[in-house]
């Protein structure tokens, strides 16, 4: 065990529709869509056509400059739709998923008998490769690097996070082997993270072959970047691979079985949720599948695959992303509030400077909806960012070498170790109403250029 790391900078925001700790629904059919767009910088070629079958396993599309990177279907159907847009690049394949359990085989081995270069062949044929991603930018991670260090997060801090220890529970053989399969791929070892409130009574404290880092704070003290940040900050030329949980289990279930299997519990969670539960699901569930979890009867609401703070709004038409094991229904804000400044004393409103005297009730949850509370001011400078961003790096000076477009400011001020979810709280604190992991996107999309 390496020291304990305390998270002091952050912000737990206390929302609520946490979901409860049962199973409400199982989805094994529907529409599945795969879009290019879940993964930065991806340019993809469709690998099927319309109306093509295809089973568990069967590439959609891939990378088209690294073209042995595959994206799989992670179901048996028929796919109805590949969607290209106007400059004909792809945006979406569909499948209208059956209930069968084809799938394509592969021949695999234990993971301590074989070659790094043949567990990264058998994971790129079998479309697991997607599931590792690199540090920096956030990147599906180059099979041909090694990287320093691989980082896993085996908790989330985000608000109404999914409890890992339920939707793992059982599963600790697969995260075994997908432990043992990743320790193949680096030499500077696993780092598993865990939380402090729960460390005893959590199974992934018995995973053997990781360096095990204890962790206590509030958020964003789960978010990789935070721990990576903490335990090994990434300097220029350097590369880090992190790796989801789930997708920890899902490439020891290949390794075990032999097979593309990526179903999940996703956590249905909100304020505006009905039952906030867990959905047993693929990556692209159609967010119709389970609109038995929407409540109609209290407005206009927004369809989050994700969390609030870093989420995709997909509408009751989208689909969930690769990356997201949750889904977050929140109410629309019905725009400004007339003479909210003259309202001070409410205690129904959350307030990170507590304007609000809802502080002096001690800890309770908000039912809280998409109003910003404002309108976008003058980027002005302060220390507020500071308040709930515990990296070692200066927020405002870093987002203001973006804005200037400055390159080398903002290699200097740490624009390798973050991506957009690290600034997330900085965003929802801002009294400017700026978007900034908007900006921070568009940094990275600006050092990716001369990569």
């Amino acid at each position: 065990m390496s020291e304990h790391i305390r998270i002091k900078r952050g912000l737990d925001i206390p929302l609520t529709g946490e979901a409860q700790l049962y199973v409400a629904k199982r989805v094994g059919s529907g529409t599945i869509a795969l879009r290019p767009s879940d993964f930065r910088g991806l340019k993809a070629r469709a690998e099927v056509a319309e109306g093509a079958r295809v089973v568990a396993g069967t590439p959609l599309f891939s990378d088209i400059r690294r073209p042995q990177v595959l994206f799989c279907s992670p179901a048996c159907g028929q796919v109805t739709s590949v969607t290209l847009g106007p400059d004909g690049s792809l945006e979406e394949v569909r499948v209208a998923a059956d209930a069968s359990r084809e799938h394509l085989s592969f021949d695999v081995g234990k993971p301590s008998s074989m070659e790094r270069s043949a567990i990264i062949r058998l994971m790129l044929q079998g479309g697991l490769w997607p599931c590792i991603r690199q540090r920096p930018f956030g990147i599906i991670a180059d099979p041909e690097r090694m990287p320093n260090s691989i980082f896993v997060s085996a908790f989330s801090s985000v608000p109404v996070a999914p409890d890992y220890d339920f939707a793992l529970a059982g599963h600790l053989e697969e995260l075994q082997t997908g432990i043992d399969v990743l320790g193949r791929l680096t030499r500077g070892g696993i780092h598993l993270c865990l939380p402090v409130r729960n460390y005893a009574g959590s199974d992934f404290h018995k995973l053997k072959g990781v360096i095990q880092h204890s962790v206590y704070g509030p958020h964003p003290a789960g978010n990789v970047g935070v721990q990576i940040n903490r335990i090994s900050p990434i300097n220029k030329g350097e590369v880090i691979w992190t790796v989801t949980l789930q997708h920890v289990a899902a490439i020891g279930r290949f390794f075990l079985n032999g097979w593309y299997d990526m179903r999940r519990l996703v956590a249905m969670t909100g304020p505006a949720a009905l039952n906030p539960s867990y959905v047993e699901c693929l990556p692209g569930l159609a967010m119709a599948d389970i609109e038995d979890h929407f409540d109609h009867w209290q407005g206009n609401l927004r369809i989050i695959s994700g969390d609030v703070l870093t989420g995709a709004n997909v509408g009751r038409e989208g689909f969930l992303r690769f990356y997201d094991d949750m889904v977050t229904v929140i109410q629309e804000g019905e725009g400004r509030e007339s003479f909210g400044w003259a309202k001070p004393f409410r205690f129904n409103k959350f307030s990170f400077s507590h304007l609000y005297p809802a502080h002096l009730l001690g800890p309770h949850k908000f039912e809280m909806d998409t109003s910003v509370n404002g309108s976008v001011r003058a980027f002005v400078m302060g220390d507020i960012y500071s308040k709930v961003f515990p990296m070692d790096i200066y927020p405002v000076e870093l987002f203001k070498a973006i804005l200037a477009g400055d390159r080398d400011k903002m290699e200097k001020l740490g624009i390798y170790e973050v991506v957009e979810e690290d600034v997330a709280l900085c965003e929802y604190v801002c009294p400017s109403k700026i978007e900034i992991q908007e900006i921070v996107s568009k940094g990275i999309d600006l050092m990716m250029e001369e990569e």
